[in-house]
């Protein structure tokens, strides 16, 4: 007994004799070969596969047995053809393919839509296979019949649903009656390569005039363009060079007073602000003056070309020309360098923890402190009296593009050993843990706790001489269940997940504070807990009133139903089981 194969063809799992997997092998190997250079090569292979997969399941089926043998695969072999019948053809004869390698076998067609030919849904051209017509004289008639009462259009909706897609290529051979074998995928194949021949001659006809129209437009245009360059738009184009040898002019000067600010010749306190403060020390040099040639010598550049056009003067020769140039390029890489540096500065992180612990209190204040004390360097710089020692100055607390991003952010969370405390953490970024971590503790943030209020400063300062490494001040304020917060209108900024606005007290809108509790489940405003339990103790009233109601057993049907849904309804909103 010979032994016996199982394969995948097709995605159909077929028993085959080992003689005759070698004959079905070597046979695909000659198809593949054979359609290996057209770029619908493995859909065409994918489709005889198919096909020899039907064929061979309907031979099994006949034959009421299970195993394909060689007797079967060619059987299969000469339905299908051999690559050996083109070649003698194409060696005995020089007309094409399509006319002279396909010699016409009936097949039964099948009714598909023709997506290829479509106009709508391909209806008509797929009918239009079927009864072997012109598409145009089938479109006609439906177009005819539509007119007599909506008929046609009806059928066409019909047909539309009922006929499939022809998507695959042994679907359209089978739509067009066409043998599904060598022969006639070639002959689909080329049919399909003529038809592609035909519309790209037909798309060249019409876009070469077009082409012709443009191109003299476009020789037109540049003429004109010509014209007015050497007459009216020289004078345009003096005017406007020098405008821009003006205002190049001014830009220059502007850059360079600007430089020498940065540089610190009046004010060096400008890189304590953001975003100069990110701007190491050692560096800022380097970095202003890379900076500087990287804008400076293109509107250098710009403003002699202009010169030499407003004044037909050369303003510059070659050799300066490349020497700015390379001067230019050799700023861009600086400046690419040190940016680099600086991001590879913010890879680590590290964290900073200071825990206190506070008082017990029943109440809480919590308060944002609005004023700024002024230091020395602050007096002179705003001209503020000296003798006026306790003068205070309002900061407005809002962000700017000066300012440096160093607002707090504030945690209200359960106490879980029953002791109020507050905990600090200080995080920073650095080139290296330790750089992190001496960031970190850079930063200067206070806080005053009077009594039972703790009033917190809105922002954290920097050590003077420490750089912005995207430092980050939070706070963590734990309190027992049962202890209540007053939120001054302030701090609802900085205190994330709650809002004062959301915590309002009916009976007095005006007030600047909101008073809040701490729960198991968290932190919960006042004024609603008492909105809930004033709702709740009005809804058990309702509910009492309702049953009540219903034990008087009323006569009125529709109304007894009412009644039973309004208690159902009730007692869900007080999370009472309902009875069953």
């Amino acid at each position: 007994m010979e032994k016996t194969i199982i394969i995948n063809i097709g995605n159909t799992i077929i028993h085959i004799e080992e003689s005759a997997y070698e004959l079905l092998k070597a046979y695909l190997n000659e198809v593949k070969q054979y359609f290996a250079n057209h770029a619908d090569d493995l859909e065409i292979v994918t489709d005889i596969e198919n096909r020899i997969a039907e064929l061979l399941t309907e031979q099994l089926e006949e034959q009421k047995k299970q195993v394909v043998d060689s007797a079967n695969v060619n059987s299969v072999i000469a339905q299908m053809g051999r690559v050996q019948d083109f070649d003698t053809v194409e060696e005995g004869e020089e007309e094409p393919v399509i006319n002279s390698t396909y010699q016409h076998q009936y097949v039964e067609k099948k009714l598909y839509r023709d997506m290829d030919d479509r106009v709508v849904a391909g209806v008509c051209a797929g009918i239009a296979h079927f009864v072997n017509a012109d598409p145009k004289w089938i479109r006609l008639a439906t177009l005819l019949i539509s007119f007599v009462g909506g008929f046609g259009i009806l059928v066409y909706a019909l047909l539309w649903i009922i006929m499939p897609k022809a998507k695959s290529r042994v679907e359209k051979m089978e739509m067009k009656g066409e043998p599904a074998n060598l022969q006639g995928f070639q002959k689909n194949l080329d049919e399909e390569l003529q038809a592609v021949k035909e519309r790209l001659t037909e798309v060249n006809k019409h876009a070469q005039p077009l082409f012709s129209r443009f191109g003299i437009f476009i020789g037109e245009f540049f003429e004109w363009l010509g014209r007015f360059i050497s007459g009216t738009g020289k004078v345009i184009f003096k005017v406007i060079a020098g405008f821009i040898v003006v205002f190049g002019v001014l830009f220059l000067i502007a850059l360079i007073i600007g430089t020498a600010a940065f540089q610190g010749f009046w004010d060096a306190s400008i890189y304590e602000y953001f975003p100069f403060s990110i701007v190491n020390e050692s560096n800022r040099g380097i970095i202003l003056f890379a900076a500087f040639i990287v804008c400076f010598v293109p509107v250098l550049a710009l403003v002699l070309f202009s010169i030499r056009v407003a004044f037909n003067k050369q303003a510059i020769n070659k050799t300066l020309s490349f020497a700015l140039l390379i001067i230019w390029l050799a700023g861009v890489a600086v400046t690419g360098y040190q940016a680099a540096k600086i991001s590879s500065e913010f890879k680590q992180h590290a964290e900073l923890t200071q825990t206190t612990d506070l008082k017990s209190f029943p109440t809480y204040t919590l308060n944002i402190d609005k004023s700024k004390y002024f230091s020395k360097e602050d007096s002179v710089a705003y001209h503020i009296d000296a003798n006026n020692r306790h003068q205070i100055v309002v900061d407005d607390l809002e962000d700017g593009p000066f300012v440096s991003p160093n607002r707090i952010r504030i945690d209200i969370n359960k106490s879980e050993t029953g002791v109020a405390r507050l905990t600090q953490k200080y995080e920073s970024q650095g080139k290296t843990f330790q750089s992190a971590l001496q960031n970190a503790q850079n930063i200067s943030y206070n806080y005053v706790v009077k009594d039972s209020e703790l009033i917190f400063s809105p922002r954290f300062q920097l050590r003077k001489g420490s750089i912005w490494r995207n430092q980050e001040v939070r706070l963590n304020l734990e309190i027992p269940v049962g202890t209540k917060l007053i939120l001054k209108q302030d701090i609802y900024r900085y205190v994330n997940n709650y809002w004062t606005w959301e915590c309002s007290d009916s009976e007095n809108d005006h007030n600047d504070s909101s008073l809040w509790i701490m729960t198991d489940d968290g932190l919960k405003c006042v004024a609603k807990l008492k909105e809930e339990a004033l709702k709740k103790e009005k809804l058990k009233g309702e509910l009492y009133d309702l049953e009540q109601l219903k034990k008087s057993k009323p006569t009125d049907t529709i109304y007894q139903d009412s009644v039973s849904n309004r208690i159902r309804e009730v007692k869900e909103e007080l999370g009472i089981e309902p009875e069953q």
